[in-house]
């Protein structure tokens, strides 16, 4: 009883809030507050709030979504494991399976790399270069900002 008058009370409020909202010529914002405010009705009207009350309640209940929750537990450690196998197992074909490369530099071709460049990304700076010539490309983008 205490939670049909709720509902309705809140949708009471939504369709008030709506009716303001479209006295102010925002006719779309109006109607879809008026959608949301009807909700409530028609879940008293449907008898889900009903049950949704003594589900909540009801220990029994309780209990069921704690097992619940622990299905969904043992379904998210399932899974970790098999991730963690599968990587485990593709290492290892990687490292001696008959799938796996000759060499690091035979995939190079393939991502647009010569193949005397190794595994070093194209972009990345010797490490020969010091500190400062690192921040001379940003005291030039700064000063061409005037900064």
């Amino acid at each position: 009883m205490l939670a049909e008058t709720v509902c309705s009370a809140v949708s009471a409020a939504g369709l008030g809030i709506a009716a303001v909202t479209a006295y102010r010529k925002r006719f779309l914002t109006a109607l879809r507050i008026a959608a949301y405010s009807l909700i409530p009705v028609g879940l008293v009207m449907t008898g889900a709030v009903g049950w949704l009350a003594s589900t909540a309640f009801s220990p029994l209940a309780w209990a069921g979504f704690g097992v619940l929750g622990a299905s969904w537990a043992l379904f998210a450690l399932v899974r970790a494991v098999e991730h963690r196998r599968g990587a485990r197992t593709a290492r290892a074909t990687a490292a001696g399976g008959p799938a796996a490369p000759v060499s690091p530099s035979a995939s190079a071709p393939a991502l647009g790399r010569k193949a005397g460049e190794g595994s070093r990304p194209a972009s990345a700076p010797p490490a020969s270069q010091s500190s400062s010539d690192d921040f001379s490309d940003i005291e030039a983008i700064l000063k061409k900002h005037g900064i």
